[in-house]
Order: C-alpha cells, then sequence, then structure tokens
C-alpha cells in the first residue's frame, strides 16, 4: 500500500496587513474577474463583433456584482435558507464563504442581459464571448478551495496514489475533489470553448458557445460531484445524487436549447462598427 498523502497545510490568508487581510480565496475572485475581462476585450472584437473593447472594459463592474452578489444569494437560497431566515444578518457575512456556481451563473446572466439591453448588443452574441471566459474564474476558485482545505472529496481508497488525509476530514484518506473540479470545470472547459470559439462559423451562431458552456459545465459537475462529499446539512437525496447535481440538470437542458436555437437562427452579422478586427 502507498503511503497517503497529507494536506499541505495552506495558510487560507495569503497577505496579511496589520489588522487587514487578504485570502487566497478573495484572490482567486478577483484574478479569475480581471484575466477574464481582459480575454474578454480580445473576443468581442473577433468577427462577427459583438461589442467594442470599451464595452468589455465596461462590463468588469457589472459582472462582479452579477458574480458576488448572485453566488451569494444562490447559496443562502439553495443551500441553507432556514438557517438565514433565522439569522438575515449572517447572510451578509461573505468573509467566512458560503458561494454558490449556480447562483452566481444567474447573477452573471442577469448582469449580460442588463448590460447588452443598455448598449445595443446582441445578448447571445455577447453572452457567447462572455462564457468563453469563465472557467478561468472556476479554475482559480477551485484551487482556492483546495488551499483552504474546504469542498473536500469523498472517502478514497488508501492505494490511490493522490489520496489525501484533509484535517478536517478526519483520519480516512479522501479524494482531493477540488483539484478534479479544477481541472475539469477549469483547464477542460477554457480549452474547449476557447478552441471553438476560434472558428468564425461557431461565432456566427449566437447562443452556441454559451450553450456548449452551460452543458460543458453541467457535466463536469454532475462529474466530480461522484467525487465530492456533500454539504454535512445536505446530504445525498433520492438515488444518491446531490443537490450540485440537481442544479445542474436543467443547467444542461438549457446549454442544449441554446446550441440547437443557435443551429437553426440565421447567422449574425456583428455590430456595425466594431473597435478592431482580428481571426
Amino acid at each position: 500500500m502507498l503511503p497517503v498523502l497529507m494536506f499541505p497545510q495552506f495558510d487560507p490568508v495569503a497577505v496579511h496587513l496589520g489588522p487587514l487581510t487578504i485570502r487566497w480565496y478573495a484572490l482567486a475572485y478577483i484574478a479569475g474577474i480581471i484575466l477574464g475581462v481582459m480575454l474578454l476585450k480580445r473576443l468581442v472584437t473577433w468577427r462577427p463583433a459583438a461589442a467594442t473593447v470599451m464595452q468589455a472594459d465596461d462590463f468588469l463592474v457589472w459582472v462582479t456584482l452579477g458574480v458576488v452578489l448572485g453566488g451569494r444569494l444562490g447559496y443562502v437560497l439553495f443551500y441553507q435558507p432556514g438557517f438565514y431566515l433565522a439569522h438575515p444578518l449572517m447572510a451578509l457575512e461573505v468573509w467566512h464563504g458560503g458561494m454558490s456556481f449556480h447562483g452566481g451563473c444567474l447573477g452573471v446572466v442577469l448582469a449580460l442581459a442588463l448590460f447588452s439591453w443598455k448598449n445595443g448588443l446582441s445578448f447571445l452574441a455577447f453572452s457567447d464571448r462572455a462564457t468563453v471566459c469563465v472557467p478561468i474564474g472556476l479554475g482559480f476558485g477551485r484551487l482556492a478551495n483546495f488551499i483552504n482545505g474546504e469542498l473536500w472529496g469523498r472517502p478514497a481508497s488508501p492505494d490511490l496514489p493522490w489520496a489525501m488525509i484533509f484535517p478536517t476530514g478526519g483520519p480516512v484518506p479522501r479524494h482531493p475533489s477540488e483539484i478534479y473540479e479544477m481541472l475539469t470545470e477549469g483547464v477542460l472547459l477554457f480549452t474547449v470553448l476557447f478552441l471553438a470559439a476560434r472558428k468564425q462559423s461557431i461565432r456566427e451562431r449566437p447562443g452556441f458557445l454559451a450553450g456548449m458552456f452551460l452543458a460543458g459545465y453541467a457535466c463536469a459537475r454532475i462529474f466530480c460531484e461522484h467525487f465530492r462529499e456533500p454539504d454535512a446539512f445536505l446530504g445525498y437525496f433520492s438515488f444518491g445524487i446531490t443537490m450540485g447535481q440537481i442544479l445542474s440538470i436543467p443547467m444542461m437542458l438549457a446549454g442544449i436549447g441554446l446550441m440547437v436555437h443557435a443551429r437553426i437562427k440565421p447567422p449574425y452579422a456583428g455590430i456595425a462598427e466594431p473597435e478592431a478586427g482580428a481571426a
């Protein structure tokens, strides 16, 4: 039997500045959003252009609010509504953790819809370019989960070379499910979306990339949930499924619907005066 790996005991705080502390989790959100917008500024100008560089830059504030507010509200409503109903002020204490990707996704969709309407853009075409960038933040977020030693996996065989004992997971070796999610929801999903986005024939079908993201994330999440320990206050539902899998099913159906819709609609011509041309 191979020796079981021990969790390396990272400090969840990246920077100590007197009473001010900056956590890796916060840095992951900041890095994901900033790098995502930097890539978005390039993607929106690829023909047919979906927006200008300046508009993509302006979207930074909108997407930040969508991610943070949607993610927190989603966690409160989807995972612990009874607790936060009894302690409403604790819903504001985001520094204690508790963010839902599915809630953050809804928040970003609302931000995309309002921003597109305000700027006279095609909602689906702009969403296509934006969703290509989302896995960057997902990958950083899952890496931060690992650094925090949270959201660890289900018990694993000690013979598994990368089975790990987490300090809050008891003495049993577990799957490092955060790493699985970083590789699938982050690295793999981004690679697939970026390669697809390089094809003009796909960019001309508004909604196809967004649908590919929704369906791809749902598949990755449903797969990884087989290795991730469910939240203790929720546990398993009927047939051993988890809340993450339940919430991913409508996301997958919406993604498939968007891709089908994109294939039957006329090609997108792009905005009238793109700021710059590209591939």
